[in-house]
């Protein structure tokens, strides 16, 4: 009865919320996050009517059991539902949905996995971050980064989004640095593994830069762009890419 209700929830939505949820920013991308889209109200207050009932009917807990659902449909309403209402310790558990067989639960996981790193463990630190996401002044941004780290060193998603501004400014040494941490705080940080690949191209270390993708790709079999950079890098390497 639980599993059914979840994927009642589940399938309410409006498809473009299922598919459109994600809060990545990776270095591949300089598009910022933007407001007032076409039906972005609607998407609001169908994803606010599914987390309220979510968080009425269920633990985090019980989504995590269903994780392991044998019916796809219902790992697929755990798996974004945990996006919606998860937390940190829940990580480990979405990073395994990454790998799974059905086409739309790793997409999905992703998407999770981003919304959790960029609400961290403390509300006031996710919004200022999401605040410093809008800011059109990079080095206000970067900045108010640094700022926030201060105060919350252990909010791995604020050191990636500033490994992404000093990519940016092309300070390709201090970008990687801050892949390390993320991956210290969060080895499940794809995005900063493939972060710290796209620095070491940058730094020509290029067997380095393979080693990181190749771990990048063991992570998240699903990156398209990282897949073309390993055999790109692999076809300039020869023999040194084994």
């Amino acid at each position: 009865m639980g599993m059914a209700l979840l994927v009642e929830y589940y399938n309410q939505l409006p498809e473009e919320v299922i598919r459109g949820r994600g809060a990545e920013m990776t270095f591949s991308q300089e598009g910022e996050i933007s407001g007032g889209t076409p039906g972005k109200a609607r998407r609001r207050a169908a994803l606010h009517v599914f987390q309220q009932n979510v968080q009425k009917r269920y633990l985090e807990g019980t989504l995590l059991r269903l994780l392991h659902s044998p019916d796809a449909e219902t790992r697929q309403a755990a798996v974004f539902a945990l996006g919606v209402v998860g937390t940190l310790p829940s990580c480990a558990a979405l990073a395994t949905c990454l790998h799974d067989t059905d086409d739309l639960v790793p997409h999905l996981a992703a998407d999770a996995l981003w919304s959790i790193w960029f609400r961290g463990d403390n509300s006031a630190h996710s919004d200022e971050l999401y605040k410093l996401m809008r800011l059109r002044n990079r080095e206000q941004q970067l900045e108010g980064l640094t700022r926030l780290i201060d105060k919350a060193p252990g909010f791995a998603e604020a050191y990636n989004q500033r490994a992404i501004a000093y990519f940016r400014q092309r300070q390709y040494d201090r970008a990687a640095a801050d892949c390390g941490r993320v991956l210290r705080l969060n080895p499940h940080h794809f995005g900063a593994q493939a972060g710290l690949g796209q620095c070491l191209v940058q730094l020509r270390r290029h067997r380095a830069a393979l080693k990181a993708f190749r771990a990048a790709l063991r992570m998240n079999p699903h990156l398209d762009s990282i897949a073309e950079m390993v055999r790109s890098l692999e076809k300039t390497l020869g023999e040194d890419g084994r």
